[in-house]
This record gives structure tokens, sequence and C-alpha cells, in this order.
């Protein structure tokens, strides 16, 4: 049903772009033939919005991946640095959850660790909404951040680094076995606030997949049981992410491995001092506007990485 509701959609959309601009072209028409200038001005003013409109829809066409479509789970990460990559860490988790709150995604906390002085080590939130994933995949990677810092008293630039991590959630039709001896688990006092039950019993979950490597961590709920339940689900996630992944790289010539968070891996840059400049560095797309990049206007950003992804392809296919 879900697929059937979005072909209708996209079918719909179609068939709606034809008729407006039918419609449009005969009041231009009926506009010179009548000499009346009002209404060729306001018929040329709507089919412009109709194709800005269109654009939007020709991007969303790239997003046809297997798993584009579903919501996914986002992880940050602060790299080396102290207080410093840890207050960054929080204005990417900030710019990301405001990217979703614009497109009227549900965002949901599932872990978070303070940082000592400032920010946070670590958060892993899920953002609900059509199409999340294809989306945010184009964000995972090493953000660097360049700016006075708010803690040094000299007022020193400083560099700072986080990461973002995104993969799917993996829904019912798509089944990942994950054998009980293979996984470490955890259980730990959840961080942060939470009211005193959550503050003072071992409800938090983390669990190790022993033969990748990959951890998953869940605080959410207040329930031992509950928390394992979604960090399971997280963990399939992961899993799933990491063969998309490996397809991916067979396909691409390039392995979209997880690397240090640190110099020479970042995917953007964040220029706040000595001048205003964010700057995506695999697809040279920068805007001056830094406030609304970190205000979650990342569509610029995420619609030239998709470009040129599909274009990437196009041009692997012609060879």
């Amino acid at each position: 049903m879900r697929q059937r509701d979005e072909l209708d959609a996209q079918v719909n959309a179609v068939r709606t772009f034809e008729r407006q601009l039918k419609d449009n072209i005969e009041l231009i028409e009926l506009g010179e033939a009548e000499g009346d200038d009002e209404i060729v001005r306001e018929a040329d003013a709507a089919i412009a919005g109709m194709m800005q409109e269109a654009s939007r829809l020709q991007i969303e066409t790239l997003l046809s991946g297997e798993a584009d479509h579903n919501d996914c789970y986002l992880e940050i990460h602060a790299g080396a640095g102290g207080t410093e990559s840890q207050d960054w860490a929080s204005m990417l988790l900030r710019m990301y959850t405001r990217w979703a709150e614009r497109r009227k995604f549900k965002v949901e906390t599932l872990e978070m660790h303070p940082g000592e002085e400032a920010g946070i080590k670590s958060a892993t939130i899920m953002i609900k909404g059509h199409n999340a994933y294809g989306w945010l995949k184009t964000e995972a990677g090493v953000h660097r951040l360049v700016r006075i810092s708010p803690y040094d008293s000299a007022a020193r630039r400083h560099t700072s680094f986080s990461s973002a991590w995104v993969y799917p959630v993996v829904d019912d039709s798509i089944d990942i076995e994950i054998n009980e001896s293979d996984l470490k688990v955890d259980t730990y006092r959840s961080s942060g606030a939470g009211g005193q039950h959550v503050n003072t019993t071992d409800s938090a979950i983390r669990i190790t997949h022993v033969p990748t490597g990959i951890v998953v961590a869940c605080q959410q709920e207040r329930s031992q049981h509950k928390n394992r339940a979604t960090a399971m689900e997280m963990l399939k996630a992961r899993l799933y992410e990491q063969e998309l992944e490996k397809r991916e790289a067979a396909a691409n010539a390039e392995a979209a491995a997880k690397t240090e968070i640190g110099w020479g891996h970042q995917i953007r840059s964040y220029v706040l001092q000595p001048y205003q400049m964010v700057k995506d560095l695999r697809t040279s797309f920068e805007t001056s506007n830094t406030g609304a990049v970190l205000d979650g206007d990342l569509d610029g950003f995420m619609e030239a990485s998709l470009a040129s992804r599909v274009q990437g392809y196009a041009d692997r296919s012609a060879e």
C-alpha cells in the first residue's frame, strides 16, 4: 500500500502539472488576444513557480535506491579536540534536527552522551519521514568547523571535526538474520536528563556485533526490554546499511568507508572565521549564508550530492 500511494502521488503530480501548464498557456493566449497584460503576467508568474516545483520533484526522482524511501538513523560523533569538538557535534545535531523539522519529519532521540563541559560526545536519533534515508545518506562523513572558539580565552581560531553516520531503518520486508551467539550485550545507567528512574537503574543497552565490530546503544526507554528491542532494530539497520555500502562500492568503485575523524577525510567545511563559507568538498557546492545552513537549510547540498552520484553512475555506464 505504501508503494502504491507513492506511485499514485507521482502520477498525480505529473497530471496536475500538465493541467496547470495547459491552463496557464490558455490564459496567456487569452490575455494576448484581449490585450490584458495583467493576465499574461500572472500566468507567466504561475509557470515560473511551476518550473521551481518541477526542479524539486526532478531531484526527488533521484531517490530511487533500494532503501531511499525508508526512515533512518543518524549518529553524530565528536572528533578529537575535547570541548570544542563536542560543541561542534551538538551544533551538527541541531542542524539536522532543524532540517528534519523543516520537512515536517518526526525526530526521536535514542541515545545521547553529553560532553564534560558543553556539547555532546555522541548522539543517535531516528528521523521518520518519506525519503528520509534517501536525502540524508549523502550527509555521512566528517564535517569540519573553523571558528573563533568561545572556549578559548585568547580568542584564537580553532578547527574542529565531527562525523555523521546515516543508515536506513529496516522495515518488515527486509529479513536480517542475527545469531545471538555473535552478540555481546552490556547494560548501563542512562546519562543526561531523564528522571530519577532513568538515571538510577541499568536500563540502557549496548549491543556489540562481534563479527563486524558494530556497536549500537539505546537509552530512550525506562524499560531495559524496550531498549534492547530498539537496539536490535538499530543493529539490523547497521548490518543492512553495511550490505548496501558493499553493493554501492562495487558499482561506484569507491568505498564509502567510515574513516578517521580528522584532516583529509572531511566531506564539508563550515568556515565562520575569518570569512563566512560552507563548501562541500565532493561537489564544490557552496554558500556564504552559514547561519541558514546551521539552521537546517541543507537541501542545496543534498541535491548537489544526489545529482553527482547519479551522474557518476551514468558516466560509468557509458564507459
